[in-house]
């Protein structure tokens, strides 16, 4: 036995089985994309769903390639959508977020164990010698495995000689198949594979290969990722044959796009979910949306609480087909979790957005709130919802015409003076209070209650779209401030 072997049986011991384990294994190169909340999501459903485990890990093994800032907005993610990763200090495990650059002494052991027992070797094509034929850590086109047939003289002398070497994956002749839940089984031609770089000079793996040491070391009974690495899993399967190691179960996701034809992208100012959420989009209906992008409960239900989620998630009802992120659909489902949230919560949230146009405090936030909750779709609608709240914008007297409520500028003008003349009188200026005196108004005016109530609530916004009507208005105004903006939209139609 070799010391590899010692090292490697050490660390095999500790591995968690007889449990659904998946994780999540984000690269800090860039945003915090749809796809990626996704996979997140599916593979964080798939634990809950089964009483399993749902990992975290940190794919950094490619150091030319990290985003300043990627890294706080994964955790900031996971963080805020709840997807809650079983090991790591924050939860009380013992280890995790796994984060694969301080992992690295532990690759090269496997590598060198890989070699060992044939399913890998060493390659000394360094830079100076690199052709499309042979590139370390980028192929162009495929590797002519010339420095896998090296003798151990060969290699022997080259490692004297103190030669930088790479490590590569070595593929024997034959046929590749494997099995996904989405897209069935699938069969390859190993000539059709390239004989990749496993460990570069750096000692750094490249992410073929860290991921199936990481998977299997950390248990993973079922890997959950974008539909791109089809391709690679014949390789990552001859890998895990190599070993003699047991494959994980597959679920490659199609990707989500932004049209029939291209995928998501910042390029092309798609957004990402802190995007979303500084648009004024809860979290809640992105997660909710975000799941079915690509899956299927198979019933008439779309919008799930999370453990509604949990208990309807089955991997069968995942699509091959990529799936269509619409925005207008997204709004619909902020609408309604706006809609169906507990008052004081919606309050707490549309404060800060409310307070951005309504600084004068005498108007109550909460009634505010409450007009808002059945009428936004996104709280960054709000600011110009209430922005007339502080300031009564210069309004044209266009906007007392109502063919609805068949009011014209003259009729207008006469409902603003009678309501002067009897809201002025009102000793109590309650919503009852008011609401019965324009009510008796109407009648005696023997007009509709539409008719003396549009150009009142005109007057009071100088609007045509308010969130609530005359009297929640009047009730926010207060008796002098109301009678004060009626009082100067009838001088606007003198």
């Amino acid at each position: 036995m070799s010391k590899h072997t010692e090292i490697i049986a050490t660390y095999e011991a500790q591995i968690p089985t007889g449990r659904v384990r998946t994780r999540f294994a984000p690269s800090p190169t860039g945003y915090m994309h749809v796809g990626n909340l996704r996979t997140a999501l599916y593979a964080y459903l798939i634990a809950r769903k089964s009483g399993g485990d749902f990992l975290l890990r940190i794919e950094d093994t490619d150091q030319n390639r990290l985003v300043d800032g990627a890294l706080d907005a994964i955790y900031g993610t996971m963080r805020e959508c709840d997807l809650r990763h079983d090991e790591g200090p924050d939860v009380g495990g013992p280890v995790g977020p796994y984060v694969q650059s301080e992992r690295r002494e532990l690759y090269g052991i496997f590598a060198e164990h890989l070699v060992e027992r044939g399913g890998a070797y060493r390659c000394f094509c360094g830079k100076s010698e690199e052709s499309d034929d042979c590139v370390e850590e980028k192929t162009i086109s495929k590797y002519d495995g010339r420095c896998g047939k090296l003798s151990d003289s060969e290699i022997a002398e080259k490692l004297s000689a103190d030669t930088e070497f790479v490590i590569r994956q070595r593929i024997l002749p034959g046929k590749t198949s494997f099995s996904d839940v989405v897209f069935g089984e699938i069969t390859v031609d190993n000539a059709d594979l390239d004989e990749g770089v496993l460990l570069k000079s750096d000692g750094l793996p490249t992410y073929n290969f860290a991921n199936v040491v990481d998977d299997h070391l950390m248990g993973i009974s079922h890997v959950v990722r974008g539909s791109e690495y089809l391709s690679s899993t014949p390789k990552y399967n001859l890998l895990y044959d190599a070993f003699g190691w047991e494959k994980p179960v597959y679920v490659h996701c199609s990707p989500v796009m932004r049209d029939a034809t291209n995928k998501m992208s910042k390029r092309h100012g798609d957004p990402s979910y802190e995007d979303l959420i500084s648009q004024g989009y809860l979290m809640e209906a992105v997660v909710n949306y975000v799941a079915l992008l690509g899956w299927s409960p198979g019933g008439e239900q779309e919008v799930f609480s999370r453990e509604e989620l949990i208990a309807a998630f089955d991997i069968r009802g995942i699509s091959k087909s990529p799936a269509i992120f619409d925005m207008q659909k997204l709004k619909y489902f902020n609408s309604v979790y706006i809609r169906d949230m507990q008052p004081e919560r919606f309050h707490e949230i549309a404060l800060p957005y409310i307070r951005q146009t309504v600084k004068n405090e005498s108007y109550d936030s909460r009634k505010i709130a409450l007009l808002l909750q059945k009428r936004t779709e996104t709280l960054l609608e709000i600011p110009e919802k209430v922005d007339f709240f502080d300031t009564l914008p210069e309004y044209d007297t266009a906007l007392f015409i109502n063919k609805k409520s068949k009011t014209d500028e003259t009729i207008s003008k006469t409902m603003l003076e009678a309501g002067i003349e009897v809201l002025e009188r009102l000793e109590n200026f309650d919503h009852d209070s008011v609401y019965e005196a324009l009510v008796s108004l109407a009648e005696e005016l023997e007009v509709k209650t539409a008719t003396l109530m549009h150009p009142l609530r005109t007057a009071l916004a100088g609007k045509a779209v308010t969130p609530g009507g005359a009297l929640e208005l009047f009730e926010i105004f207060g008796q002098a401030e109301s009678v004060r903006r009626l009082q100067l939209g009838r001088d606007k139609l003198a």
